[in-house]
């Protein structure tokens, strides 16, 4: 486990931490997100048990991540298990998966389990960083190369949870979440606040037993809220 500032995060940075069972690749990360600025890498860790441990003791800290960018593909800890124990234990956690090539299984996976957006590792660092800003605009990021093979997924038959569990405001909340819609999107769009757009969200995903918004709108494709 690596923690290289005590998980004190630069005042209005958002803070990350990098996981990664290749040294170099957490180097490359951490240079290319101190050189764009805006961004604060609080801890590393190589592997997906070390992961959990990191951000369970920033959390006990008070210093909890914004934001952990998780290689699925790790030993002894892999990521996909990281990212969903971090999720059931910090929701308000983002998790963006990363893996050097498209695995339609790890895909839906990684998703299944919490993560927040999917990028491969080749990503240009302008997409690296855009992710990362999205999901804390509470919006979803999938590579491009990955969302067509998502989509194609989604359209495998699956027994989703009953919606009759949500409000019909809830339905139409659900509904603009898997289409990408950020709270303040939702809000105008509902003709609501962003207060209570945000509350909304966080009832849906307790009534489903869902950790993100990605799981949220991949419920709602597979429950044929939407169409894909």
């Amino acid at each position: 486990m690596k923690d290289a500032t005590g998980g004190r995060a630069l005042d209005g940075a958002i803070s990350v931490v990098v996981t990664d069972d290749h040294k170099v690749v957490r180097e490359g990360l951490r240079s290319f997100l101190g050189a764009v600025g805006g961004f604060d890498v609080v801890g590393e860790a190589s592997d997906g048990d070390e992961a959990v441990s990191l951000v369970d003791a920033l959390a006990a800290a008070g210093n909890a991540p914004h934001v952990v960018l998780m290689d699925l593909l790790m030993s002894p800890g892999d990521g996909i298990t990281a990212t969903r124990a971090i999720k059931e234990r910090h929701r308000d956690i983002d998790v963006i998966a990363m893996t050097s090539f498209v695995d339609e299984s790890k895909v839906v996976e990684a998703l299944d389990a919490g993560a927040t957006g999917y990028l491969l590792k080749d990503a240009e660092a302008d997409e690296v960083a855009e992710a990362i800003r999205a999901a804390r605009r509470g919006e979803i990021h999938i590579d491009p190369a990955m969302a067509k093979v998502l989509m194609g997924k989604l359209r495998e038959p699956e027994a989703p949870k009953p919606l009759d569990q949500l409000t019909d405001r809830e339905r139409e909340v659900l509904a603009l979440v898997a289409r990408g819609f950020a709270n303040k999107q939702i809000a105008a769009d509902l003709d609501i606040s962003e207060r209570t757009a945000r509350t909304h969200v966080s009832n849906i995903l307790a009534k489903l037993d869902l950790h993100s918004r990605t799981q949220a709108a991949l419920f709602a494709v597979r429950a044929g809220l939407v169409e894909v």
